[in-house]
């Protein structure tokens, strides 16, 4: 199952449910006050209290962190235009007749990078892209290496540093891709929102009606959050994208003329 979609059936779900656990809470509630009275309230401020307070930090958490990770993914295109633009830059250093190919092959590698990042959602054909451009760094390394060895030592100097950070920010970039929180973390996160639900629920009682403005408010909040916060840690995979921040590689392809 796609993330996309895993996000959208657990916000869906997630929203079905706290209503229902609501809608039980209330119930439950109604029945401890006509058998309890005001006995049933005793103690249960205490716990909806440590409930809650461990979701809100549960929320800010899961969000910060979220959030963290999507500028540093954002931080790092940027890091990796700089990287190629370097390079491609200092390709001036080596005589006029070894240029070309190399030029030829920095379009065709900013080609395969742009394209692993646009395929997605389609993890098959984004693969395929990163394996082309890997195999075009191992080709622009060994034309430069080789072209090195019969120029001056500035050029090795200058370029060989370069073209190796531009080769290694692209592992960087692709852990960070892979970096996310462990399961478990989104696990707790749903069970606690239902657990919420049913304690908002249980609040709820001492009221003769039910407030459907409460109830279907507090359930969309919360699985409106969720989503979020799921869709902001696997960008490009849903609605939060950050092909915006692609557009400086886009630019810079555009300038290699």
């Amino acid at each position: 199952m796609s993330i996309p979609l895993a996000a959208a059936l657990t916000a869906f779900g997630l929203f079905g449910g706290v209503l229902l656990l609501v809608e039980i809470g209330r119930r439950v509630g109604i029945r401890r006050l006509a058998t309890d009275g005001e006995g049933a309230r005793a103690g249960a401020g205490a716990v909806e209290g440590a409930v809650f307070g461990l979701l809100g930090l549960l929320i800010a958490f899961t969000f910060t962190g979220a959030a963290a990770r999507f500028d540093a993914r954002r931080q790092l295109i940027t890091e990796e235009a700089n990287d190629i633009g370097t390079a491609w830059l200092r390709l001036d250093l080596l005589p006029a007749g070894a240029q070309p190919p190399l030029r030829e092959s920095f379009r065709r590698y900013l080609d395969a990078r742009l394209e692993v990042y646009q395929k997605l959602p389609d993890l098959e054909a984004a693969m395929a892209a990163l394996t082309r451009s890997v195999a075009l760094q191992g080709e622009i390394w060994t034309q430069a290496v080789a072209t090195c060895r019969e120029g001056s030592s500035p050029a090795t100097m200058l370029l060989l540093p370069a073209l190796n950070q531009m080769i290694d920010i692209t592992t960087t970039r692709t852990m960070a891709g892979k970096m996310h929180p462990p399961f478990i973390i989104f696990a707790m996160l749903v069970v606690l929102t239902l657990v919420g639900g049913l304690f908002a629920g249980y609040g709820m009682a001492g009221a003769k009606q039910r407030s459907w403005v409460h109830m279907l408010g507090f359930a969309f909040v919360m699985a409106a959050g969720v989503y979020i916060i799921i869709d902001l840690e696997y960008p490009r995979l849903g609605l939060i994208r950050v092909q915006a921040a692609d557009q400086v590689l886009v630019e810079l392809r555009q300038s290699m003329k």
